[in-house]
């Protein structure tokens, strides 16, 4: 099976060809470039330096949000244009869970089963898009991998971190993300006055985000062999957070 998937969350975003379960290629973009500018060359020299054919690819992949409103729309209209084409299925992958997948088998992590993992989207305005789930153990991305604790959902970091010092047992141990990043300061403060005993502070992880396109893939495979793949007209955006222009057309009411 060949899943060739898409992320656009990011201002760089990514683009990667899934051959059965492996990343064949996975290739970042140029931040400085918008996407409508380098999206069909970025998808085109990538297939051609793996040497397959647009036509020959089975499934197309593409991240639903949350991230910029204006990249998810650009990246799920180009994969739903290529879909349409080709008479293809989509699969439409968080980008929230697809951190989750790939802190999952980072290495260097201490990740096993029944670790809580905390992925973090920088959403600007002093919020992070954030989500909880829990390592089950199974094959690295199969869908069963992990089990979801709490949405994604947007918010103030310190408040996130209040309410989930108050669930007992379920403070994460592993975040990635670039809102982890942004706000590891305060993710520290919040580790070292949590309600869990032990050496927590010292095993807590906060993980750069890689490139997401090559999880989105791995995840999309999983999920086609099952049959959950959708016809091109048939993927819905995960904004979690309403669009600036509606809050804006919404104030004078």
């Amino acid at each position: 099976m060949r899943v060739l998937s898409l992320d656009t969350t990011t201002a760089a975003g990514s683009v990667a060809l899934v051959v059965d379960d492996r990343v064949a290629l996975e290739r970042r973009g140029d931040s400085t470039r918008t996407f409508a500018e380098r999206l069909p060359d970025d998808i085109m020299l990538l297939l051609d330096a793996c040497g397959v054919p647009l036509a020959e690819v089975d499934v197309f992949a593409v991240a639903c949000g949350p991230g910029s409103f204006t990249g998810l729309r650009i990246g799920i209209a180009t994969i739903q244009g290529l879909a349409f084409v080709l008479e293809r299925g989509v699969v439409a992958v968080s980008a929230i869970e697809a951190l989750a997948h790939a802190a999952s088998v980072t290495s260097g992590a201490d990740i096993g089963p029944a670790t809580i993992i905390a992925p973090w989207m920088d959403a600007r305005r002093g919020e992070v898009f954030s989500a909880l789930y829990r390592v089950a153990g199974s094959t690295p991305f199969d869908p069963d991998r992990l089990v979801e604790i709490e949405p994604p959902a947007v918010g103030d970091p310190a408040a996130i971190l209040a309410r989930w010092n108050d669930r007992s047992g379920d403070f994460p141990e592993v975040f990635i993300g670039d809102g982890a990043v942004l706000y590891e300061n305060l993710i520290r403060r919040a580790v070292s006055t949590t309600r869990t005993p032990g050496d927590r502070a010292a095993r807590t992880a906060i993980l750069d985000p890689p490139p997401l396109a090559g999880a989105i893939g791995r995840i999309a495979a999983g999920r086609a062999r099952r049959g959950e793949v959708v016809p091109a007209g048939g993927v819905r955006p995960l904004y979690v957070r309403r669009p600036d222009a509606e809050i804006a057309r919404d104030k004078p009411r």
